[in-house]
């Protein structure tokens, strides 16, 4: 509890009061930012509904597609938000999804969402890992010997 002039009590620390950023977001420390929960940045979305993808494919940004004509009857376009922008920065040069999470200071699966709303408008390129090589068979691997104590 605080003393009426606003210090601590002897011996402890006051306790944590969170405080107001200029746009309202509540702050804990200045370390930390504001507390936004994840699912803001995606509108909800917890998961992709298209390809999965993997901590370890690389991603990359591709030339963005020519801007259609303006067609009065269409859908709005899609306006990517900053993360969307900060992911396609990242990329220029190829980066995997766990090395962006990091990069980003965001949660595996809001990276994931936010990256699947980029596949769908065209902007990134994923480089899936390829397969892990299968061990020869048994077989192979003791004829190979054989060969090898026929020399």
């Amino acid at each position: 509890m605080d003393h009426a002039d606003g210090h601590a009590p002897a011996g402890g620390t006051a306790p944590r009061r969170p405080r107001e950023s200029a746009g309202g977001a509540a702050w804990f420390d200045d370390a930390a930012g504001p507390v936004v929960r994840p699912y803001a940045l995606t509108g909800g979305r917890t998961h992709y509904d298209g390809v999965e993808f993997d901590l370890v494919a690389l991603i990359v940004t591709v030339d963005a597609p020519p801007a259609p004509v303006d067609d009065p009857l269409a859908a709005p376009a899609w306006a990517p938000e900053p993360e969307h922008e900060m992911i396609l920065e990242l990329c220029r040069t190829p980066l995997s999804v766990a090395e962006m999470a990091s990069d980003l200071e965001l949660p595996l699966g809001v990276v994931r969402v936010l990256l699947g709303d980029l596949l769908d408008h065209s902007l990134i390129q994923v480089r899936r890992p390829a397969p892990v090589a299968q061990f020869p068979s048994e077989r192979v691997l003791k004829e190979v010997i054989d060969g090898i104590r026929a020399l």
